[in-house]
């Protein structure tokens, strides 16, 4: 069987570059990763007064916690916002941590990938992201680091990813994951 591993953009635009990228990741991976986007747009805000005894817990944040627990890894592709990640993602890093002591990132092997349309390629929200998920305890892809740049030049009209070379390195940066998975979790 394949490792399931949850896949979560930080990105709520239904045309965003990064969902675009995740569902290449998803195309090229090898079939020892069965890889699904875990959608976070509906999560409300993280308020710890919510996850307290006799507390009625969000549904959504509930289903997500089930369905993050359930995974066995996850790719995180990211946009950057103002050198940071953007506060969906930050808010389902914090939703899925708590209550305190029921992390459900604990352990899992992750990689982040980073698409803007800009020449640092989202960079520091990469790193950021990386700060966070060392505390969440989640064992993160060192090598490659994916930094997609000028995302506005490798897409087709059609959404599709048009420039070889980024395909290329989107090939061997799953491959490598998988890999990670592997080495982590053992053989499917």
């Amino acid at each position: 069987m394949a490792h399931d591993i949850a896949v979560i953009v930080g990105s709520l635009r239904k045309e965003s570059f990064n969902r675009k990228f995740a569902r290449v990741l998803i195309d090229l991976a090898p079939a020892s990763l069965r890889m699904q986007i875990v959608e976070i747009g509906a999560l409300p805000l993280y308020n710890q007064d919510l996850d307290e005894a006799g507390a009625v817990v969000p549904p959504a944040w509930t289903a997500f916690r089930e369905r993050m627990r359930a995974a066995q890894g996850v790719l995180f592709v990211t946009p950057e916002y103002n050198r940071s990640v953007p506060a969906v993602l930050k808010n389902a890093i914090d939703v899925g941590s708590r209550p305190y002591g029921h992390s459900v990132w604990a352990g899992k092997p992750a990689a982040v990938a980073s698409v803007s349309i800009g020449a640092i390629a989202g960079f520091g929200a990469n790193h950021h992201l990386r700060q966070s998920l060392v505390f969440v305890d989640m064992p993160v892809l060192q090598q490659p680091e994916a930094y997609i740049g000028g995302a506005g030049s490798v897409f087709d009209a059609q959404g599709e990813l048009s420039n070889a070379g980024t395909r290329e390195f989107a090939a061997r940066f799953i491959q490598a994951y998988a890999a990670w998975v592997e080495r982590l979790l053992g053989r499917a």
